[in-house]
């Protein structure tokens, strides 16, 4: 089966204080309590594509901007995720691998220039009543605690939220509705501010791998409309970043309708070395993925409005490197670059220099 979405990590929050308070912008995902507000914030994410063995490793490195102290937000998965903290050094040593070239020019006149295996199988010993929500696997993981969630019915989905101490709202239900509906799994998390973190509006989370069965790549970028949400916490640029990992280069689409906004900044074959230190980074087994590495990196001013889908990636027709452009480090000659002062000069140093020729010549 075709899988339409794995995650939406801007989806449906929960927050974890009152389950009586409501979200004060139902909106906006993830749900924060009563006159807070929640918004996914600045994201990078390297995605780990599995071609052979239709596996994707999606490693999340995310940021939240909030007021609440204490939130939560669920994402669906079409089978049992695997979930692991991952390596956060990675995404620097990436950022570095993928940086511009520096190359010193001379100023110009007049100005200057600025292994793991895939998912388990999705296999239950038993079938859920519809009104069951069943928990089929519990885990504190990279400074979450993770419930993944079975059920058919999305108002049980919503009971159970309520009972554990979740946002939940009819937001909620419609939202869960599809997924539910197709067997989908759910998995609830509980982000929870760090003391440091506690006077902050934004909030970083730890990396996070979750790996999953999947026929096609994708990034979970549906979100129901954050514009309000936005407003009120003064949220109006957010980047989403994404290392793209697989056998080649890839493109990322959104809709026929619609394109995606993200851009490639640069796209290349890694050499092996490199391969071997970022599987070593992201705490993944040397043989995870391809046996050879081509990286695309795509840049996505990702706007504060509802997206119609999710992004998905397929192999790029256009095989060509990109690379970002070089920084011009301007660097100042020590002889003059004006013409004029060299004209002055001649009148100056000539005349005397042909006189004293001529008078060579007559003595």
């Amino acid at each position: 089966m075709t899988v339409r979405l794995w995650l939406t990590l801007a989806l449906t929050g929960a927050v974890l204080v009152l389950p009586l308070f409501a979200p004060l912008t139902p909106a906006c995902c993830p749900a924060p309590p009563f006159g807070k507000s929640v918004v996914n914030a600045d994201q990078t994410v390297v995605i780990l594509w599995d071609e052979a063995a239709k596996t994707e490793h999606f490693i999340r490195k995310a940021s939240f901007k909030s007021e609440a102290d204490d939130f939560g937000f669920l994402v669906p998965s079409p089978a049992v995720p695997e979930l692991e903290e991952s390596g956060s050094a990675a995404f620097p040593y990436l950022q570095k691998l993928t940086e511009p070239e520096t190359k010193k020019v001379p100023r110009p006149s007049g100005g200057v220039g600025c292994g793991c295996g895939g998912a388990p199988p999705n296999d239950f010993s038993r079938v859920a009543d519809k009104a069951d929500v069943q928990v089929l696997a519990e885990k504190e993981v990279a400074g979450l605690k993770a419930s993944v969630l079975k059920t058919e019915s999305a108002d049980a989905l919503v009971k159970w939220l309520k009972e554990n101490g979740y946002a939940f709202s009819p937001q909620v239900e419609a939202w869960a509705k599809p997924y539910v509906e197709a067997g989908w799994m759910i998995t609830a998390f509980k982000v929870i501010k760090s003391k440091d973190a506690a006077e902050q509006a934004r909030v970083a989370a730890t990396s996070l791998r979750m790996s999953f069965k999947t026929d096609r790549p994708l990034f979970p970028y549906r979100e129901p409309d954050p514009k309000d949400a936005a407003k009120a916490l003064g949220a109006n640029h957010r980047l989403l970043r994404i290392y793209f990992v697989a056998e080649a280069r890839y493109r990322g689409e959104l809709t026929k309708d619609e394109p995606w906004t993200g851009k490639v900044a640069w796209a290349g074959k890694l050499a092996d070395g490199d391969r071997k230190k970022a599987l070593e980074l992201l705490k993944l087994p040397e043989n995870t993925g391809p046996a050879e590495w081509w990286l695309t990196e795509f840049e996505d001013a990702w706007p504060y409005r509802a997206a119609p889908a999710d992004v998905t990636f397929s192999r790029d027709p256009d095989q060509s490197t990109v690379r970002r452009p070089p920084i011009l480090l301007y660097v100042s000659s020590p002889w003059p670059t004006d013409v004029t002062v060299y004209a002055m000069a001649a009148m100056v140093i000539v005349p005397p220099l042909v006189r004293r020729m001529r008078r060579d010549r007559n003595g």
